[in-house]
């Protein structure tokens, strides 16, 4: 664990340590016991540091995506456990990469002395697990299960070769901060699958997935004004409106803690989505009411050009900025920001092909559209 040759493992992993030590604590005072361990440092750095080379290597042409947790086997459920244990070593990694890419899956790490070793795989993990997924080659992510054990888990920071960002979780505590957003940083009170804050992360994840870029509009149940932001016709109005997503959510409790409802609801979401690929906007109330998809922007009457956004990343050492629109972002930032400056009351996520995404949003106390950059969250 002393040969580290990725600096970027270095320069982050006292950080990290000192993001999980605090999470330990505010989970201990509100009386959570059954904890993942904390981690220490000088481990925090290996296992990046192993990690990372093995991103950069190729099993039969094919880079690894792999998911790491660190526990010892008796903290997780259901273990399967090899009957050798196994050396951490990038080469190793690489191999056992194509038997353990599907989501869900993380390879068992635990430390024996000054070595780390590969004890088996398991789903089940507890709250606070420190968690390494590998995204891509030379693309990182630390992240940690929620304490309830539901829900995206909570990202801690992205290393991207010697590029480092660490997410700034007060970013959460700050006025006019949406729901959406605080859900993202960890915060338990809105990450079970039954929150409806959950599901606009699983949409939003499910956008970033397909690749073409797309924008969702969230309005208020029952009103219609923000149709005037809309050019007429609309090509791909939906009448009555489509209640998938909306009529599971109004299940009781009982009938949403069973395995069925969630996979139902997953693949609600994931159709919702994939309409975000069709050109224009796709729009849905805040009870989840499909309403429209396809559908062009217009600043209505009267209504003045948006001249200006507040932009923040949650991520550290990153101050806000205060820009013109047109230079965040291509038509679909810009008709997002002025649909969000016109209709005060409404949400617009925007994912862009890249795999940027932004969260617009009115900021009654800076007085004009905030764009919450969330792409680090959703990794």
């Amino acid at each position: 664990m002393n040969k580290i040759t990725y600096q970027a493992a270095r320069e982050v992993a006292i950080a990290i340590e000192k993001n999980f030590a605090q999470h330990h604590i505010e989970a201990r005072n509100i009386g959570h016991t059954q904890l993942a361990p904390e981690i220490p440092a000088p481990i925090i750095q290996a296992i990046i540091d192993i990690t990372f080379w093995a991103s950069l290597r190729r099993e039969e042409g094919h880079a690894p995506k792999i998911s790491l947790a660190y526990l010892a086997p008796e903290m997780s459920g259901q273990p399967m456990l090899f009957e050798k244990r196994l050396r951490l070593t990038p080469e190793i990694l690489t191999k056992l990469a194509p038997a353990v890419e599907r989501p869900g899956i993380h390879l068992g790490i635990w430390a024996d002395g000054k070595e780390l070793y590969i004890w088996g795989t398991t789903r089940q993990i507890p709250g606070l697990c420190f968690v390494l997924e590998v995204v891509e080659p030379g693309l990182l992510v630390v992240k940690h299960r929620h304490l309830d054990g539901f829900g995206k888990f909570a990202n801690i920071a992205v290393l991207k070769g010697e590029q480092i960002k660490i997410v700034d979780e007060r970013s959460g505590k700050l006025p006019d901060c949406p729901a959406l957003l605080t859900s993202l940083l960890g915060f338990p009170t809105t990450s079970a699958w039954n929150q409806s804050t959950n599901v606009l992360i699983q949409l939003a994840i499910s956008m970033r997935a397909h690749g073409r870029g797309g924008s969702l509009l969230v309005v208020p149940t029952g009103s219609s004004d923000w149709q005037n932001s809309i050019i007429r016709p609309m090509p791909y109005g939906i009448a009555p409106a489509y209640l998938g997503i909306s009529e599971l959510m109004q299940q009781n409790a009982a009938e949403k803690s069973q395995a069925q409802w969630q996979a139902t609801l997953r693949h609600a979401i994931e159709g919702v989505a994939g309409l975000t690929a069709v050109d224009g906007a796709t729009i849905i109330s805040d009870q989840y009411e499909l309403l429209a998809f396809g559908a062009k922007i217009g600043r209505p009457e009267g209504m003045n050009p948006v001249n200006e956004i507040i932009v923040t990343e949650p991520v550290l050492g990153i101050q806000p900025k205060v820009i013109h629109p047109a230079t965040n972002g291509g038509t679909r930032h810009l008709s997002a920001a002025q649909f969000v400056h016109d209709q005060r009351d409404a949400l617009a996520l925007v994912a862009s092909q890249d795999g940027r995404f932004t969260i617009f949003a009115w900021s009654a106390c800076e007085g004009m559209v905030h764009a919450h950059r969330v792409d680090t969250l959703l990794l």
